[in-house]
């Protein structure tokens, strides 16, 4: 009985092919086209359900992926991979963890306030395989969204947005964080050639391991929580969703360390901007549209980057007069003025650059400039509302000695944490200076060891302090006996000055009398 149902289901098919065959050489292809297009529309009227399709590549864009393709996959990969009976699992560029995905031709389902949702992963094959492909691929994967035709409003305006949006979070919580450096702007042109060059950031620095007093450390903790959750607020308010923090203090005090922090707990990549390789103000503005929402603009030692006082001016050597009038001279200077060219980025591109009209191109940054030397910067760069925080990171103070014991030697208390309290008070030493000092350096070493080598080094840093201070004063001391010294001299010469024009005058007297 089987065995026949089979052949009559075979010979029906057969028939059904032949027939197909038959109508396709007999019917031409235009008369098909209306057929099907006709036929569609009267499927349309009874059909209860809309369908929206999402195409991995779109028709301008050959060689990069649609970003909405790629939301979805990555939201599809988090809600329905537990349900999705045929997974792929794909390692994405920048990405941290493996993605999963829908396998080709499966079919899951969502559900969004009580409206329930089709996902469909489909291809279409071509009927021939180019020899050649842009993408590496002929087929043309999709994603197809299917729900009942009542929905389509709330579908189209609010579940798709949502999608998008998640599948967005979910790639900047996935992805690998970079630590960036700006290409010279000679080098910016060619094949391959990007404006920014990148590395994998993995520093290890945090707030719980940064050495600093703990209520100055919570309070930049709670402004940056503070500043990644007010997106709404810098809207209302009509500023651009960006914040300045100004690093300042001595060499070693913890500046980077600092800015890698920040970036671990907001989860942002960093741009380290060097002004010496910027060429003017014009590749300034393009390095900061080419930087991504979600990152910190860092500037560091930015005393020593460039000339930006506003006020520069270049005073003539002795002999340039007459260099300028000697054309063999003049060429030659001109020509070493040109080879010597530097940066033209300005005080004003900087400026612009900050919180000008440009800064509005991105969102949810954080732009950070570093400094040993505060004084030297012009107060126009620093003001509220350019740099918004100013942080003072001094000289390693008792608590601080406390953190960096902890995560050095894993000690909470001891005897001698008096004695190097004390001494911290009367010494100035850097927390980088510490560490060093408390870092154990052989097996042998432990906890007191390296504690007593922390007070060794304190005491000889009060004693070299002390000496330079007697130094200075000597110094001084001579400096001022050498002003009263002069003083002298010069009052004894207008005394005699003074004398010599009397007796001139006399002189004179005496002349005319005769």
């Amino acid at each position: 009985m089987m065995m026949g149902d089979m052949t009559q289901l075979g010979s029906l098919m057969a028939g059904v092919m032949f027939i197909w065959a038959i109508f396709r050489q007999v019917v031409p292809d235009e008369f098909r086209k209306d057929l099907k297009k006709y036929t569609n529309k009267i499927i349309s009227y009874i059909y209860p359900y809309i369908e929206i399709t999402f195409h991995e590549y779109e028709l301008d864009g050959w060689f990069e992926r649609s970003k909405a393709f790629l939301s979805i996959e990555r939201y599809l990969s988090t809600t329905t991979s537990n349900t999705a009976k045929r997974l792929k699992a794909n390692v994405v560029k920048d990405s941290e963890s493996v993605v999963l995905s829908m396998e080709d031709y499966e079919e899951v389902t969502d559900e969004f306030n009580g409206i329930k949702i089709w996902w469909t992963s489909s291809k279409n094959i071509p009927s021939q395989r180019s020899l050649f492909s842009l993408r590496g691929e002929d087929d043309k994967r999709y994603y197809k969204l299917t729900c009942k035709r009542e929905h389509r409003e709330t579908v189209t305006k609010v579940y798709l947005k949502h999608v998008l949006d998640e599948g967005k979070a979910i790639a900047v919580r996935t992805r690998q964080r970079k630590l960036y450096t700006n290409n010279k702007s000679e080098n910016w042109y060619g094949y391959k050639r990007t404006v920014w060059s990148h590395i994998v950031f993995e520093h290890p620095s945090t707030f719980d391991t940064l050495a600093m007093d703990p209520k100055k450390k919570k309070e930049i903790l709670d402004d940056l929580r503070m500043f990644s959750m007010s997106k709404d607020y810098y809207k209302k308010v009509g500023k651009s969703w960006k914040r300045g923090y100004l690093l300042y203090g001595p060499p070693g005090t913890g500046k980077s360390s600092m800015i890698a922090a920040m970036a671990n707990l907001l989860e942002y990549d960093i741009y380290d901007l060097e002004l010496t390789s910027v060429k003017d103000n014009t590749d300034l503005r393009k390095l900061l549209i080419d930087t991504s929402s979600k990152s910190i603009i860092v500037i560091e030692d930015i005393d020593c980057s460039l000339d930006l006082t506003g006020q520069r001016k270049e005073k003539k050597e002795e002999g340039e007069d007459q260099d300028e009038k000697d054309p063999v001279a003049k060429k030659v200077k001109k020509g070493k003025d040109k080879e010597n060219k530097g940066s033209e980025v300005t005080l004003s591109g900087l400026l612009n650059f900050i919180d000008g009209l440009w800064s509005a191109c991105g969102s949810e940054r954080l732009i950070v400039f570093t400094t040993n030397y505060v004084e030297k910067l012009d107060p126009a760069l620093i003001r509220r509302g350019r740099m918004d925080m100013h942080i003072e990171l001094s000289y390693c103070c008792y608590e601080t000695f406390k953190v960096l014991a902890k995560n050095y030697l894993d000690v909470d208390s001891h005897e001698l944490f008096a004695t190097i309290g004390q001494l911290l008070e009367e010494t100035n030493m850097t927390p980088a200076d510490v560490a060093e000092n408390l870092m154990p350096k052989s097996n042998e070493a432990n906890a007191e060891t390296c504690l007593n080598k922390l007070i060794k080094s304190l005491e000889f840093a009060k004693e070299e302090a002390r000496l330079k201070a007697v130094e200075v004063a000597r110094i001084k001391a001579e400096e001022e006996e050498k002003g009263k010294k002069s003083e002298e001299n010069d009052e004894k010469v207008q005394e005699i000055d003074a004398q010599l024009d009397d007796g001139e005058g006399k002189e004179t007297n005496k002349v005319q009398v005769t």
